[in-house]
């Protein structure tokens, strides 16, 4: 058992596309984060490299709107900072124009579809409090 848990939390209403895109960006942001979740290279039969991987499961959660935006001012008030993606990243096409448009919204405005994070495993727990399993 871990100490810490890794939570995706998406808006229920997503396409099936946005859901994995925001997902692989939020892991992406977890792991930069907390790099030591990361494990070992895998090596296959014939000695062939690929990438590391997360040393510990990954919990997807589903959440409305209004249970979003409640995620993710549990995060700040607990000081657990967060992988986040915000509706209007969709509609950019890079890094830049991401952090451009992520820069023009606060917690109180700010429309999640996506939050990622990694804690202890109780914080994650109340943080998450409301969402279900994603289906």
């Amino acid at each position: 058992m871990f100490e810490t848990k890794i939570a995706m939390i998406l808006r229920e209403d997503l396409a099936v596309w946005q859901k994995l895109n925001v997902t692989a960006f939020l892991m992406s942001g977890v792991v930069a984060g907390a790099p030591e979740v990361i494990g070992e290279a895998y090596f296959d039969r014939d000695g062939r490299e690929y990438h590391r991987l997360s040393v510990q499961p990954v919990v997807v959660l589903a959440a409305d709107a209004a249970q979003m935006a409640v995620i993710h001012r549990r995060s700040l008030e607990r000081g657990v900072q967060t992988a986040l993606f915000i509706e209007e990243m969709f509609l950019s096409g890079h890094d830049g124009e991401n952090r451009a448009v992520f820069s023009g919204f606060g917690p109180d405005d700010a429309k999640v579809v996506g939050i990622g994070l990694r804690a202890d495993r109780k914080v994650v727990d109340k943080i998450t409090k409301g969402a279900g399993k994603h289906p």
